[in-house]
C-alpha cells in the first residue's frame, strides 16, 4: 500500500512480540471483504504481486523463501502477500504501529498521516483472512537484518517511511536480505509527495547494481540478480492482457518495462472468514392521505331544459319543477 510511513532507521526504538497474541479485539472492525480494508493497493499492482509470487512458485517449486513487508499500515498488501507463503517459509512485518517514533522527522510523518494506525488494528485485519498472523516486528525497519536471516528471502516489499535517509536503509536491508535471485518491490517512488523514496531508489539502481524489471503507477520491482529470465516471462503474460498497457524503453542500460493498469481486472482475493453485516431494514414509507371526498358534482341541465327556463312564463317554469320532484 502506498503512503505507509511507519518505520525509521534508529537502534533506540525496542522489538515488540514475535508471534503476536492472536486473540482479537470485538470491537474493531472486522472486514468481511478484502476491499474493506483500508489502504493504497491497486489492482495492477495486486495483479504484479500475483504474478511475481507464483512464478516463484511454478519456476521453482520445491525452492524455500520467505516473505518479508517493511510498513504494514492496516494490512491490506499483507494480507494479498500471505496468501503466497508455503509450509516452511516465513512472513515477517515490520512497523512501527502505535509504538513511539524514534526521531523528530518520523514522529512529524506519523502525525501527519497515520496518527490513526494501530497494531490492534492490522490483527484484526489480518486475521480476518488467515488462521494465524504473521512474525510481527514492532520496531524501525532498522533492526530487521537483526531479525531475519540474510540472504533467506524471495520477496521483499519495501513500503515503509518516506524520508530519503530512512528508505537508504530499507534498500540496504532489502539487498541484504534477499537471495539471488529475489524480488523487491518499493512504493511510492514516483509520488510527487514522496521525493526522498524516488531519489534513494534511483540512486540504488545508479550505485548499487539494482536492475528495475517493471514499474506501474505506484511500484518499481527490480532485483540484484539476473532480470532477464524473470522480464521475458512477464512479457510473454502481459502480450495475454487486454485490460493493461505495457511497453518497454532502456533505462541505466537494460530494458524497463512500463505497465498501465487503470482498467486492469483484479486477481481473485483473499476469502474473510466474516461475512457481510445484513443491511439494515428500513421501514415502509406510509402511504399519503386520501383526499377528501368531495360533493358529487350536481347535473348539468341540458340545453333544452336551459332554452324552456328562460323562454317560457316563469308559471309554467315552475310548474314544471314542480312535475320532475314529484
Amino acid at each position: 500500500m502506498s503512503q505507509t510511513s511507519t518505520s525509521a532507521q534508529s537502534p533506540a526504538a525496542t522489538i515488540a512480540g514475535e508471534r503476536a497474541d492472536e486473540t482479537v479485539d470485538e470491537a474493531l472492525p472486522r472486514p468481511a471483504r478484502f476491499a474493506d480494508v483500508k489502504g493504497w493497493f491497486w489492482p495492477a499492482d495486486q495483479l504484479l504481486f500475483d504474478w511475481f509470487l507464483s512464478y516463484q512458485r511454478d519456476t521453482d517449486p520445491d525452492g524455500r523463501g520467505d516473505l518479508l513487508e517493511l510498513g504494514a499500515y492496516l494490512g491490506k498488501s499483507a494480507i494479498f502477500t500471505g496468501q503466497y507463503l508455503r509450509d516452511g517459509e516465513e512472513f515477517t512485518v515490520c512497523d512501527l504501529w502505535d509504538s513511539e517514533a524514534p526521531d523528530d522527522p518520523n514522529s512529524a510523518e506519523m502525525d501527519r498521516s497515520y496518527s490513526t494506525l494501530t497494531r490492534r488494528a492490522f490483527e484484526a485485519n489480518y486475521l480476518s483472512f488467515h488462521d494465524e498472523l504473521p512474525t510481527l516486528v514492532q520496531a524501525p525497519t532498522s533492526v530487521i537484518t537483526s531479525r531475519a536471516r540474510a540472504g533467506s528471502c524471495r520477496f521483499v516489499h519495501v513500503d515503509a517511511s518516506h524520508l530519503y535517509e530512512h528508505v537508504h536503509g530499507d534498500i540496504e536491508a532489502a539487498k541484504a536480505l534477499l537471495q539471488p535471485e529475489g524480488i523487491v518491490s518499493f512504493d511510492d517512488f514516483r509520488a510527487e509527495h514522496c521525493p526522498g523514496v524516488s531519489a534513494a531508489v534511483w540512486g540504488a539502481v545508479a550505485t548499487t547494481g539494482l536492475k528495475p524489471i517493471v514499474i506501474t503507477g505506484t511500484k518499481l520491482y527490480g532485483t540484484w540478480g539476473d532480470p532477464d529470465p524473470v522480464r521475458e516471462a512477464l512479457l510473454t503474460w502481459l502480450e495475454t492482457r487486454t485490460d493493461m498497457w505495457h511497453g518497454v524503453e532502456e533505462v541505466a542500460g537494460v530494458p524497463l518495462i512500463r505497465i498501465k493498469g487503470n482498467k486492469a481486472e483484479s486477481p481473485a482475493h483473499p476469502k474473510s472468514r466474516h461475512k457481510p453485516e445484513p443491511a439494515p431494514r428500513s421501514e415502509p414509507a406510509p402511504l399519503p392521505p386520501a383526499p377528501a371526498p368531495t360533493a358529487a358534482a350536481r347535473p348539468r341541465p341540458s340545453r333544452a331544459r336551459r332554452l324552456a327556463k328562460d323562454l317560457l312564463p316563469p308559471i309554467l317554469t315552475r310548474a314544471l319543477r314542480s312535475r320532475r320532484s314529484a
